[in-house]
């Protein structure tokens, strides 16, 4: 099991941190079993980092609420996204792509229920993006099936990333494990 602080359902529920359970497709990591991914390895300084640019990255501005993919100083697509509310915000800083899962299936630490769709209509859409490990809890960017919070650009999650899925299945092609994730105010 993969926790996941992540989307609590504002819209439904009223839940907080959520967990993740593998089911369609395969991850992209081998075996996770009940175990977590690798903890995020926060990269070098940013200064360090500016002088060797990776060649692809993923930028999330969280004041445009605006998140692109860069590729050899070229964005390769940018989209609008919803992000963590004040009280949970989206974290800032250098990150990486740690884990990418097809079909996540959300289940909540406060009740462990298991919510029973996986797939577009799910809480986490069809595809994830795993960035950044604390504890058993993960942040990530997923779709969502309450559209209407990444067209206004909402600050409503419990720190993950909410795209159109639509929007983050052509992220979740374009980028690796290991991508560098930039996160700015």
């Amino acid at each position: 099991m993969l926790r996941l602080d992540c989307v609590g359902w504002h819209s439904l529920v009223g839940v907080g941190v959520a967990s993740l359970v593998l089911a369609g497709s395969a991850p992209s990591l081998a075996s996770v079993h009940g175990a977590t991914v690798p903890r995020a390895s926060v990269l070098r300084s940013s200064a360090q980092w500016q002088a060797s640019a990776p060649a692809t990255r993923i930028h999330l501005d969280l004041r445009q609420r605006r998140i692109s993919v860069i590729r050899d100083g070229q964005p390769l697509g940018r989209w609008p996204v919803a992000i963590g509310d004040p009280s949970t915000p989206t974290p800032t800083g250098l990150f990486q792509v740690e884990s990418k899962l097809e079909n996540p299936r959300y289940q909540s630490t406060k009740s462990g229920k298991v919510h029973p769709v996986i797939g577009p209509a799910s809480p986490l859409g069809h595809r994830w993006i795993g960035f950044l490990q604390q504890g058993p809890n993960q942040f990530g960017i997923h779709g969502t099936p309450w559209p209407h919070w990444v067209k206004i650009r909402a600050a409503v999650s419990n720190g993950c990333v909410r795209m159109l899925n639509a929007d983050v299945q052509k992220l979740y092609e374009l980028v690796e494990v290991g991508t560098p994730v930039v996160i700015t105010q």
